[in-house]
């Protein structure tokens, strides 16, 4: 039987100000990535979602970004390859500290916005990153975006890397994902986010706008949290998955 992890970033609030249903969310999926207070989150926040995580038996893993605040870790900052090492590892850290804290703990790191998306194609930065986590914790695993120099980077650097899809966002001809505002980069329906999922995950390929695959490993799906639609996709994705035969569980539990 095919096993599939299913994701969604959450505790993506700051404040008083919410974000997505989180706990909604985190009765659907098996693996959760809060945010670190950089692009979003702050101590409240991510100790309340590590404890609730816990309770419904969710993997927990640190979700770091560009500290960007304003626009939501979407917009690229030019940082040095060291800084972006010791961002990362300053965030990775505070996960840690919150949910240790939370009586859970994390078992893997992902990126999020802008600072994925650059090291999806940007080795360097890509490496970075995976000195950073190795430097915190060699134990960790590294959620990638599949077929992105992420994946490579982790085989580089010595590190466990799942490789993961994303169930509402479009790809180009080349595997990437089409960047928000073009035409095609949100998959708003979600039964049509379902059936995508599904025979990506039996087909064990990235399925592009137009048509095309381009094998990769599979060991992750994610649900972003933060639309409208988040909820009920994560639910249809995971039906669809189930009722297609395939298992849905973490693929790094605590």
């Amino acid at each position: 039987m095919p096993t599939v992890d299913l994701n969604s970033d959450i505790a993506e609030g700051f404040g008083a100000y919410t974000c997505g249903d989180d706990e909604a969310m985190l009765g659907i999926v098996t693996s959760c990535n809060v945010a670190c207070g950089f692009h979003a989150g702050d101590p409240e926040i991510m100790a309340r979602t590590f404890a609730s995580a816990k309770e419904k038996g969710v993997a927990c893993g640190a979700h770091p970004g560009f500290p960007d605040l304003w626009g939501f870790g979407r917009r690229r900052i030019p940082f040095s390859t060291g800084e972006i090492e010791r961002l990362v590892a300053y965030q990775v850290g505070a996960a840690q500290a919150l949910a240790t804290y939370a009586g859970t703990k994390i078992t893997y790191v992902k990126c999020h916005g802008a600072l994925g998306n650059l090291c999806e194609v940007d080795r360097p930065a890509a490496e970075a990153v995976g000195r950073a986590i190795k430097a915190v914790d060699p134990n960790l695993v590294w959620l990638t975006i599949a077929a992105g120099e992420q994946v490579r980077a982790a085989e580089t650097i010595g590190l466990t890397g799942v490789a993961e899809i994303f169930a509402d966002r479009g790809y180009t001809e080349e595997g990437h994902l089409i960047p928000r505002g073009q035409p095609g980069a949100m998959i708003l329906d979600p039964d049509e986010a379902a059936a995508r999922m599904v025979q990506m995950v039996q087909e064990g390929a990235i399925i592009t706008a137009r048509g095309k695959r381009i094998p990769t490993a599979i060991g992750s799906i994610c649900v972003h949290g933060d639309s409208a639609h988040a909820v009920e996709s994560a639910r249809r994705v995971r039906a669809g998955l189930e009722a297609a035969g395939v298992r849905v569980r973490a693929f790094a539990a605590g």
